[in-house]
C-alpha cells in the first residue's frame, strides 16, 4: 500500500492510527520520523495520531504531527506526569486514572504475553513494588491498540523498530497485540517509502 492509499483507507471519522517505536533512533533518521508526522497531519482530516509518550520514536513522531495537528494527537501515558514537559498532544489518557478488573481486555489482552502475566496481575490487584511497576507501561502499550472504555481500538499501526533486532521489548509487546487483534501495521522497511 502507498501513502495515498493508506489516507485514502484510513482518512476516516473515528480513525486511529498508532505511531510509536523504539527509544533508540538513529540519528540520520529522526528527521524521517518528524517528516512522516507531518505528512499524516497534512494530508489527512480526520485521522487520529496516537502514541505512548515515550522517548525516542514516539516522540519525534509525535513532534512532526502536532505542528500541524495537535488537536487530533492523543496519547495514553502509564502514569500521571509521565515526560509531561515533552508531551505534545491535544489529549492525554493517564493510566492513574482507570480502575483495572482482571476481566478487562486490556489485562487480558496484556497477559497474553505470558511472561508478563504475574506482574500485571500484582498491579491489577494494587500492589506497587519495583517488580510490578513495569506493568502500567505494558497496559498502555496494550491499550494503545485495544483501547479501554471510552477510548477506541487503533485501525492501523505504524512502527519505527529496530530492523537488525525486530519486535523486541515494549515495541516487540505492542506489535504482538496488534497480530494477535488483527491491526494491520507496517514498519520503516514500509513508510520510509512514503516519503519524498
Amino acid at each position: 500500500m502507498n501513502f495515498n492509499e493508506f489516507i485514502s483507507k484510513y482518512d476516516f471519522e473515528g480513525s486511529v492510527v498508532l505511531l510509536e517505536g523504539k527509544r533508540d533512533v538513529k540519528e540520520n533518521e529522526k528527521a524521517k520520523l518528524v517528516e512522516l508526522g507531518i505528512k499524516l497531519a497534512e494530508n489527512s482530516k480526520h485521522l487520529i495520531a496516537r502514541s505512548g509518550n515515550a522517548d525516542g520514536a514516539d516522540f519525534y513522531f509525535s513532534q512532526g504531527f502536532s505542528e500541524i495537528a495537535k488537536d487530533r494527537l492523543e496519547v495514553i501515558v502509564p502514569s500521571k506526569g509521565h515526560r509531561k514537559k515533552h508531551n505534545v498532544a491535544g489529549t492525554t489518557y493517564n493510566l492513574d486514572e482507570f480502575k483495572f478488573l482482571k476481566e478487562d481486555n486490556v489485562i487480558y489482552e496484556t497477559n497474553k504475553n505470558t511472561k508478563n502475566k504475574g506482574l500485571v496481575d500484582m498491579y491489577v490487584d494494587g500492589v506497587k513494588n519495583r517488580i510490578s511497576a513495569k506493568a502500567p507501561y505494558l497496559i498502555r502499550d496494550t491499550m494503545k491498540v485495544v483501547g479501554h472504555n471510552e477510548i477506541d481500538k487503533c485501525n492501523y499501526a505504524i512502527f519505527y523498530d529496530d530492523l537488525a533486532n525486530p519486535k523486541q521489548g515494549g515495541t516487540g509487546h505492542t506489535i504482538l497485540v496488534c497480530q494477535n487483534n488483527n491491526i494491520p501495521y507496517i514498519n520503516q522497511s514500509v513508510w520510509f517509502n512514503w516519503l519524498g
